[in-house]
């Protein structure tokens, strides 16, 4: 088994050698790095960020001005066929808040310091107008199959690129692979997070191959075959009640935590503000350091321009390409500038990293080190044992229901490629085996990090995919957003797009 487990990170290791290349050419250059302020900036963030500050100019900041108009789509919410924007927006959140909400968040301040949640925000702030662009357009391009409305990057990919299908076949396989690199972190984290809670409520820690980590390892499993194989209604209603829950819970248990430690919270700012620019030396002491972990993991949690969660906003019954674009805009502000924010108020008002245990904690995984900073929130108190459960709990449902999202679009992309019964059953037990390798890396006590370089390498890998196609359909999205303001509650149609969107002429023709 060591064996095995060595062959596997080193693998991993080889993985992340390239991740890096993609994250940060052309700055591991010298000469590149070498110029002033422009040398800090890789060509990663220049096009996550670069695009959303393209779109939201010319949007004229609509992650802005509809921001209201998103929430009250949200509270109006209705459908006729497939799943409302209400469903939708669930969906979608269910797959965008992760563990990278907490992992990626004490990840990001423990390489980058307190500044990289500044750029976290600003990420988020320009990456709303890229989840709007990207949203509108699986809007505009989606399908309707049977039931429900399908669509996302493989489809508008396609339609955009001559209606070519071996760009619908490559754009989809992609989407599966980055699933694929992306299951075993989740797995990792549903099972360690019941190990977890089951350990606090036994009063003792659990060694991983105790019976307690196998029961959950079999019960995560049978979940997650029942659910994901219903196809998207079936996984909306789960998220419908699981997304409210986990999301509630948490907040409120993080805002305990700032209450209870408001003092802090000047300092907090300072930290953020102060270090965004010239971060300590235990940080690496570089401005570019703390804007890559911002920028990365704040793409990893919001998901803005990686195009992924597209299929859940094609499968919205909205009654304007739009709407959901405005409703997704919404679903980042939550995902990054609130839940995200939570995280790092508790990591960084926690100061672990000034105490006498900072080597200790710069050793710790990055779970361990978020509950040690709840405990220095919390000190010799019985709240320490219910908020550790409670975000335990918390982040178990943030992992299971981003298996659930990412089992039912490689489904969906899946049936894009092929509709062989064959095909389909190949793919999803290729997604339940590599589910259950990330459960197992967790239960024979493997290191999450090797894990955690795939998922980096699936998100800029798929992104630089998904952008290139948002520039080339940026016109569809520009004539809707111009109706949309221009003539509201008129029909979206073909007229409009420029281009034959059949799903909104039917639409029109209904009145719906």
């Amino acid at each position: 088994m060591e064996t095995l487990l060595a062959i596997i990170t080193a693998v991993c290791g080889k993985i992340q050698v390239v991740s890096d290349l993609f994250w940060d050419f052309p700055t591991n250059f010298k000469w590149y790095s070498s110029i002033p302020i422009l040398g800090n900036f890789s060509l990663a963030i220049i096009l996550l960020i670069g695009s959303g500050i393209y779109f939201s100019i010319r949007l004229k900041f609509i992650q802005v001005r509809k921001f209201k108009h998103g929430i009250n789509v949200l509270r109006t919410s209705k459908a006729q066929t497939g799943i409302s924007p209400l469903a939708s927006f669930f969906l979608s959140t269910a797959m965008r808040v992760g563990p990278g909400n907490i992992l990626g968040v004490t990840g990001a301040v423990s390489v980058g310091g307190p500044g990289a949640l500044l750029w976290m925000w600003i990420s988020a702030f320009f990456g709303m107008a890229t989840a709007f662009v990207e949203s509108t357009l699986s809007q505009i391009f989606k399908e309707k199959k049977d039931d429900e409305y399908i669509g996302g990057m493989a489809f508008y990919g396609r339609k955009m690129l001559k209606n070519s299908a071996v760009v619908g076949v490559v754009l989809s396989l992609m989407y599966i692979i980055y699933a694929l690199l992306c299951f075993p972190a989740q797995g990792f984290n549903t099972v360690s997070a019941m190990g977890q809670i089951a350990g606090i409520i036994s009063g003792s820690e659990l060694p991983t191959t105790h019976p307690v980590y196998w029961i959950g390892f079999v019960v995560i499993i049978l979940a997650t075959i029942a659910v994901s194989f219903g196809g998207t209604r079936k996984i909306s209603k789960v998220t419908d009640v699981l997304v409210p829950i986990m999301a509630i819970v948490y907040v409120l248990t993080v805002i305990v935590l700032i209450l209870i430690n408001f003092t802090r919270i000047p300092w907090f700012f300072y930290a953020v503000f102060t270090e965004a620019f010239k971060p300590e030396a235990v940080f690496g002491g570089a401005f570019g350091i703390a804007l890559m972990q911002g920028v990365k993991r704040g793409l990893m949690s919001n998901e803005a321009g990686q195009g992924t969660i597209t299929m859940p906003a094609a499968a919205s019954d909205a009654a304007h390409p739009c709407d959901q674009g405005c409703v997704q805009a919404v679903g980042v502000f939550l995902d990054t500038i609130v839940i995200c924010t939570l995280t790092g108020f508790v990591v960084i008002m926690g100061r672990v990293w000034l105490t006498d245990s900072s080597d200790a904690w710069f050793e710790l995984g990055k779970l361990p080190k978020y509950l040690a900073s709840v405990e220095e929130l919390t000190p010799g108190t019985a709240l320490n044992s219910i908020v550790t459960l409670l975000i335990s709990l918390c982040f178990g449902l943030f992992a299971f229901t981003c298996l659930l999202g990412f089992m039912s679009f490689s489904e969906i992309c899946a049936n894009r490629i092929s509709r062989s019964k064959v095909f389909i059953n190949v793919i999803r037990l290729l997604d339940i085996f590599v589910i259950c390798f990330g459960m197992l890396t967790s239960i024979v006590g493997m290191d999450l990090g090797a894990l955690w370089d795939l998922s980096d390498f699936a998100n800029i890998l798929i992104a630089y995919c998904n952008i290139p196609l948002l520039y080339i359909g940026f016109k569809y999205v520009k004539r809707a957003q111009e109706q949309f303001e221009s003539e509201p509650g008129m029909p979206f149609t073909s007229r409009v797009a420029g281009i034959d969107v059949p799903v909104w002429d039917e639409k029109a023709k209904l009145g719906k």
